[in-house]
């Protein structure tokens, strides 16, 4: 499994989500207004939007809210805000490769946030292309797998169209391509099976093993990214050692 979706797990099994419900919905409406200027403001019509408005119900966002957003996204709303879409690429201590996807209304503010984290992390920000080329956009959904037998869930999967599946700690992850991501998730879904998320991500094409130590320190290093204010996704060439995700899981806790 990559190390992004061994990250995510954790921070999903532990409950675990953005410092305050304040910051989490607006990271959620960012994206959902986003996603309606995009694709317009029909779910039905609008993959990117389908998706974002079931993270902001997963996030226990109020109906309303969700409703204003799209009409902000319209012009319908007041206080309508530019909001710019920016993708950074970054390498952290050991080589370990990064992106970050980020949704700002102030692009100096998020740049420099974002270079003083990888700097004090042992890192720097990277140029246009010098980490992307490693990664793949693919779909990503994360099943849990604790009162499902793995292997018939992972068969399943891939009859169903999915390009890839790994197994870790009562999760499987399945990748897909993106066109195909909706149409299995319902499939998984009408066989009953619990999903704990699904997005659209970047996949890295192989991964750099870290020993426990340096697995440690690149988690700390994905949830600070992952706490700045801009930052909507982080995702990493990274894979951690099991002991040191059971370790940061119950530091977490």
């Amino acid at each position: 499994m990559a190390g992004h979706s061994k990250w995510a797990n954790i921070k999903h099994r532990k409950g675990r989500v953005d410092a305050s419900r304040a910051k989490l919905f607006t990271k959620l409406s960012r994206e959902i207004i986003v996603a309606s200027k995009e694709g317009g403001p029909d779910p039905a019509q609008n993959p990117r939007l389908r998706i974002a408005v079931q993270k902001a119900k997963d996030g226990n966002m109020p109906n309303d809210r969700i409703s204003k957003n799209i009409e902000k996204a319209t012009g319908k709303g007041k206080d309508a805000e530019q909001i710019f879409e920016s993708q950074y690429e970054g390498y952290g201590p050991d080589g370990t490769g990064f992106i970050v996807n980020t949704l700002t209304e102030n692009k100096n503010r998020t740049i420099s946030a974002l270079r003083s984290t990888f700097t004090k992390s042992g890192g720097n920000l990277a140029e246009s292309g010098s980490v992307s080329w490693q990664f793949e956009e693919k779909g990503l959904i994360l099943l849990d797998t604790k009162e499902t037998d793995e292997e018939n869930l992972a068969l399943d999967a891939i009859d169903m169209g999915a390009e890839d599946v790994n197994v870790s700690e009562s999760t499987l992850e399945v990748i897909s391509n993106i066109s195909d991501l909706e149409k299995l998730k319902s499939n998984l879904e009408n066989k009953e099976n619990k999903i704990n998320s699904y997005e659209i991500a970047m996949i890295p094409k192989s991964s750099l093993l870290l020993d426990h130590q340096k697995s440690i320190k690149i988690l700390k290093l994905l949830d600070i990214l992952n706490d700045l204010d801009d930052v909507q996704k982080v995702f990493t060439n990274a894979d951690f050692e099991e002991s040191a995700l059971t370790e940061y899981a119950e530091s977490l806790s």
